[in-house]
């Protein structure tokens, strides 16, 4: 078994050609050569549930099985491999790998090919110091049956030596080729290919973090978590798919709040500039989802109790196609381009990873679980103080307070892998999404009120803004109704929050 550490980019076609010729490459020993793999899982993709990827690679007469598992983040992953007979799987020889725990006679009856790759890979070895890289060109296709994907890209791994120095090429990579970064593996490319569903959400996966890792290196894991399912999402933004919008905005949010939970690393200037640019980016994404919603949770409902409700749906839905329009040009846009990896390249060795103070020094080096419990003990105060006096809470301080607990909830996300007592997480964890919705459908309450006016001047025939004002009202005044119903729903999760085990201690 060996660790893969490796940070993956995509280039046009045109950019991976020119690569070559780049003095950082250029003369440098290489290797070009026809990779063909076959993927393979159960008819139910039972490995990939798992999080296991299993291929047979071709070369020449040999055949090269892999077994991967994705590890720290988009940065490491586990890697398996030996070499076997035929061209279907061997499971006599994945007792080592995490596959092995579920390898048996049935599972290997079930194994059926599902996709292949054939890439021409140009591989080009390099020193950095007492460091040895490989850099991979590769050109080619994912293949699912009729169905085709590109692949142009570049792999920079470390065959020995410090893990930094991977993230030093990329970054010197993107000054000169318009490299986007890439967390998706190509078997996760290859599997949406076969279910046909390219440009579907994608939703935050488990992270699996060690008791021993420090708190750094679970800041690392966490980051590119969140930032591989931002930028997961972006086929689906493209397509104004409702759900990817939202999707991308979660894993903007997680990524923002594991930057507030680790917030003792990051009090440097690179870490403020991430924090803008992730702000400017939940900019982009805000007005499609917010009038989504708006429309289909308030509006549509009573499309059928006045005909003025009506004028004001297709006013809405003009606001959250140009919101979806908005969304889309800024994934395809340069800032944004950059803006993903620069995170990347920021998560993996950032200043916030090497900054020599003292303080800060030992705040990374520290076991992650310890640091974990506190920061869980602190949120979940300041959590139970402020929901004993949410009766007298003005709707900035509830928004704050929706904020908080969002927070919290993530943070149990992040550090659930750390603790036992899955039950009682589980319990606690829907306690904090019950309230999240509470607050959070009263906030778009004061949100549409806000809007009202906005909306009602918005048009030049003064017909129709009387019509939207009429409907506003309408709209408005049944969420009042709700008000006092959601506080009292509200303050009785409160309780039970208050009342829950914190599993962490």
């Amino acid at each position: 078994m060996s660790d893969e550490i490796e940070i993956k980019l995509q280039v046009p076609p045109a950019a991976l050609q020119k690569a070559r010729q780049l003095p950082l490459l250029r003369g440098a020993p290489a290797r070009r050569g026809r990779l063909v793999s076959v993927y393979f899982d159960t008819p139910r993709h039972k490995l990939r549930e798992n999080g296991i990827a299993l291929r047979v690679r071709h070369k020449g007469r040999k055949r090269l099985q892999t077994v991967k598992t994705a590890g720290d983040g988009a940065l490491v992953r586990g890697e398996w491999e030996a070499e076997i007979r035929g061209d279907q799987p061997d499971l006599t020889v994945v007792a080592d790998s995490p596959l092995g725990k579920l390898a048996s006679d049935r599972l290997a009856r079930k194994l059926r090919p599902v996709f292949e790759t054939v890439v021409t890979r140009t591989a080009i070895s390099l020193r950095a110091g007492d460091s040895e890289l490989e850099v991979a060109l590769d050109s080619g296709e994912i293949r699912a049956g009729r169905r085709r994907e590109r692949i142009s890209e570049i792999e920079i791994e470390l065959k020995k030596g410090d893990p930094a120095e991977v993230a030093r090429l990329a970054e010197r990579l993107a000054q000169v080729l318009p490299a986007r970064f890439e967390p998706r593996t190509k078997p996760e490319r290859g599997f949406a290919l076969a279910r046909g569903n390219g440009a579907a959400a994608v939703h935050a996966t488990d992270i699996a973090l060690e008791r021993h890792m420090t708190t750094a290196e679970a800041f690392r894991a966490i980051g590119f978590s969140c930032l591989s399912q931002l930028c997961a999402n972006e086929p689906g933004v493209r397509h104004a798919d409702s759900e990817s919008v939202h999707q991308m905005r979660v894993g903007l949010r997680r990524l923002r709040a594991a930057m507030s939970v680790f917030k003792g690393l990051l009090r440097d200037s690179e870490s403020e500039g991430i924090k803008a640019g992730l702000k400017w980016l939940a900019e982009q994404l805000g007005p499609a989802r917010d009038f989504d919603v708006f429309v289909r949770e308030s509006v549509a409902p009573l499309s059928g109790t006045a005909s003025e409700m009506g004028v004001l749906r297709k006013d809405l839905e003009a606001r959250r196609d140009a919101g979806f329009r908005c969304a889309r040009e800024a994934v395809e846009g340069e800032r944004y381009r950059r803006l993903t990896l620069e995170v990347a390249l920021w998560l993996a060795n950032g200043g916030w990873s090497t900054a020599p103070d003292p303080l800060r020094s030992a705040l990374r080096a520290r076991p992650v679980a310890a640091f974990a419990s506190e920061a869980l003990s602190a949120r979940f105060a300041r959590i139970a103080k402020k929901m004993k006096k949410l009766k007298k809470l003005d709707a900035h301080r509830r928004h704050r307070l929706r904020i908080a607990i969002k927070k919290l909830r993530y943070a149990v996300e992040f550090f659930a892998s750390l603790f036992g007592g899955a039950k009682s997480r589980r319990k606690f964890a829907a306690v904090l999404e019950e309230l999240q919705e509470i607050l959070g459908t009263l906030n778009d309450f004061g949100v549409h009120r806000r809007l009202a006016g906005d909306i009602v001047r918005h048009g030049r025939r003064k017909d129709r803004r009387s019509q939207k004002a009429f409907a506003m009202g309408i709209v408005t005044g049944r969420e009042q109704v709700r008000f006092d119903d959601c506080i009292e729903a509200a303050i009785k999760a409160g309780g039970r929050l208050s009342s829950r085990q914190q599993f962490w201690n």
